[in-house]
């Protein structure tokens, strides 16, 4: 009787023991043409692991994960990711054709094939970015309602998708379509060449529907995150008072997000803004990044050295294209407007053959138009074949020490291309002027009587 007693002890011990759980998925799957001998997976910007590919392309690694989305970064391509727990997915791709070729197989493939057909109609719609946003509210409005409906119709035809993801994606296109509509107002304006455009109210009434302050969506939803920070960029940039937009974001909203907006609005501090002092403070406000506001006190006391009719930074003795060196105290006597720009830079090429145009509309005026290349000096033969290639006119420079030369410093350039006007006796008359393709330049040009 005791020997039953003991057994039966056991049995139920063995019974009520715990499964283990499983808290990862497996990741496998062959690169073809692979770019390098990593793939990185990331959660957002946080990476979750970095697996090596052998010589062939192959991997395969486990992930310890939370279900959610994720993304499979390799070189310069991605592709999205949805993974649960317990997922054991391989995936085939040939970065030649990436996206046409990324396939999905074994348990959790359904969900990920849908997102690799998600991204493919998306570059398959062929929409005209600059047309869609130059047309008027009803067909703007009916263009994006279409977008919208085409997004969803691929979401209600795939099969075997988790309902997690189905309430994600849900939610995606709904903040994509918010994001399409919150855009409208400063791209139609561009586009259309509308400066002082405001759309209706009805149209912006479309909007008011949206919580801008949900702060499990932001943590987890991209499209949500983009949203959001386009909203309060805008309504900062909008504002005639920017510190009271300032004192409500940093009063009422999520650290998370103040945290993003005080990174993304560092570049808004500049030589063209009139409320410098007022994002100052108010990106200050947001961080608790002592390294960030060390650098953004650094950046702001630049910025207010480059005020219209403060004596310019120089350069000096940088190559030139033509032979021997040139620095600004050799142009004294004439206006100087500078392009600064890099071979690798695709905005800066698009301006050339504007900057062409205005160069012979003013040949002969007494400015000198002068392009300065950050190229690094590894590039120092792509620089000079492409001078010659696109046949650049005017006085072409290589900047001595690419991002970190103290000419680019000194203006606080963080992003070209970047033009720049200085006056005959060596003043700023803008550190930040029109690109060649704005009307403005020429304007600006004619009010000087250069």
């Amino acid at each position: 009787m005791k020997r039953l007693f003991v057994i039966c002890i056991a049995v139920s011990l063995f019974a009520c023991k715990e499964e283990p759980k499983i808290d990862y998925a497996l990741l496998s799957g062959k690169i073809e043409n692979h770019a390098n001998k990593v793939v990185t997976i990331l959660n957002g910007r946080e990476k979750v692991k970095e697996i090596a590919l052998n010589d062939d392309g192959t991997f395969a690694d486990t992930l310890k994960i939370e279900n959610g989305t994720y993304t499979f970064d390799h070189g310069r391509e991605i592709a999205y990711l949805y993974l649960e727990q317990g997922d054991d997915i391989n995936v085939t791709v040939d970065t030649k054709e990436f996206d046409e070729s990324i396939k999905f197989t074994g348990i959790g493939s359904e969900n990920n094939n849908y997102l690799a057909k998600k991204v493919l109609a998306d570059e398959k719609s062929n929409l005209d970015f600059a047309k869609v946003f130059a047309m008027e509210e009803a067909d703007f409005l009916a263009t994006m309602d279409e977008v919208k409906s085409t997004k969803l119709e691929l979401l209600k035809s795939a099969e075997n998708i988790s309902d997690d993801l189905k309430a994600i994606e849900k939610k995606n296109i709904d903040y994509e379509h918010f994001a399409d509509l919150q855009s409208y107002k400063s791209y139609h304006a561009y586009y259309a060449k509308k400066e002082e455009f405001k759309p209706s109210e009805g149209f912006m009434k479309l909007l008011q529907s949206v919580d801008y302050n949900n702060e499990e969506d932001y943590a987890k939803l991209d499209s949500y995150k983009r949203l959001v920070q386009g909203h309060y960029a805008s309504k900062i940039s909008d504002s005639k008072n920017p510190s009271e937009v300032f004192e409500d974001i940093n009063n009422n909203t999520f650290s998370a997000l103040k945290a993003d907006l005080s990174n993304r609005l560092r570049y808004d501090i500049s030589p063209n803004n009139e409320h410098n002092e007022a994002y100052y403070n108010g990106l200050i406000a947001m961080s608790s990044d002592d390294k960030y506001k060390e650098e953004l006190t650094a950046k702001y006391n630049k910025v207010k050295k480059l005020a219209k009719g403060m004596p310019s930074p120089e350069f000096v003795e940088y190559e030139n294209h033509k032979g021997g060196t040139t620095s600004l105290e050799d142009l004294k006597g004439k206006y100087v407007y500078v392009d600064v720009w890099a071979t690798w830079c695709g905005p800066c090429i698009r301006e050339i053959p504007s900057l062409k145009e205005v160069e012979k509309q003013f040949h002969g005026k007494n400015i000198a138009f002068v392009s300065t290349s950050i190229d690094k000096a590894s590039a120092h033969n792509t620089w000079v074949e492409m001078v010659k290639e696109k046949e650049l006119g005017g006085v072409q420079l290589m900047a001595d020490n690419d991002w970190n030369s103290q000419f680019v410093k000194d203006y606080a350039i963080e992003g070209i291309p970047r033009f720049i006007l200085i006056d005959p006796d060596g003043n700023i008359v803008s550190a930040d002027a029109p690109r060649p393709s704005n009307p403005k330049l020429v304007k600006m040009f004619n009010e000087l009587k250069i």
